[in-house]
């Protein structure tokens, strides 16, 4: 509940800058975690593509600016989002049927146009999904066609099983993302539990996803899983 006046039983207050720095913390970290998929899906065109250099184009410097990169991006493109929201009157209710400061359920709350405000979300969004999908997408386009050209069959499974892992957390990142993005912008007349939901679940989905996506590839965490799965222990 981000809100000044009367605390409500049940309910749990916070003020309204608070919220606009949840805000800005969480969408900024969200972007961050896009960009590192687009930097993981480099890596896995040097590492496929060109192995041979694949040290001295991924050096510790590169590395570094890629990371100051992915950081200056979500910093610039956050950071007009909080001042965007205070030029907004809020005369009617001051409750967010969330459990955090989500960027549209915070504007769906002021009693005045927000068009300015939407417009720069769906171009943020379009800006940082649609960008780095596109060049994800491409990069796994030529890590296909470097795969298809080799020469055996054992090769080319053991290149591609690299990718699957980034490919499950492309998925398990993205697609929550876009789906909660299009309900709160289009989907007018779905039930309000499903914007709860749907906002919960691209916040907490991922991370919770990230260690069975990056550890199956792991023996021991695979053994272990298996044995699990048995009904068996060490």
């Amino acid at each position: 509940m981000c809100r000044e006046g009367r605390r409500q039983p049940g309910f749990r207050e916070i003020s309204f800058n608070a919220c606009l720095v949840q805000m800005f913390f969480l969408h900024s970290f969200a972007i961050m975690q896009s960009a590192v998929l687009l930097a993981m899906a480099f890596d896995r065109y040097v590492a496929i593509c060109n192995p041979l250099r694949y040290t001295t184009i991924l050096t510790n410097s590169v590395i570094a600016k890629i990371g100051l990169a992915a950081l200056a991006r979500a910093v610039l493109l956050m950071v007009p989002l909080p001042f965007l929201i205070r030029r907004l009157p809020f005369c009617g209710s001051h409750v967010i049927s969330h459990c955090y400061c989500e960027h549209m359920a915070v504007v769906n709350l002021a009693c005045a146009n927000t068009r300015f405000n939407n417009i720069y979300g769906i171009i943020g969004a379009l800006f940082i999904v649609g960008l780095d999908l596109m060049f994800i997408s491409l990069s796994y386009v030529k890590i296909l066609r470097a795969v298809l050209s080799l020469a055996s069959k054992e090769k080319q499974l053991k290149a591609l099983g690299t990718c699957v892992s980034h490919l499950c957390a492309i998925l398990v990142v993205y697609t929550p993302v876009v789906l909660s993005s299009i309900i709160h912008r289009f989907g007018h007349q779905v039930a309000p539990h499903v914007h709860i939901l749907m906002a919960n679940f691209y916040l907490l989905f991922p991370p919770m996803m990230n260690p069975i996506v990056y550890g199956v590839k792991t023996k021991q965490i695979r053994d272990r899983v298996l044995l699990l799965v048995r009904g068996k222990s060490f």
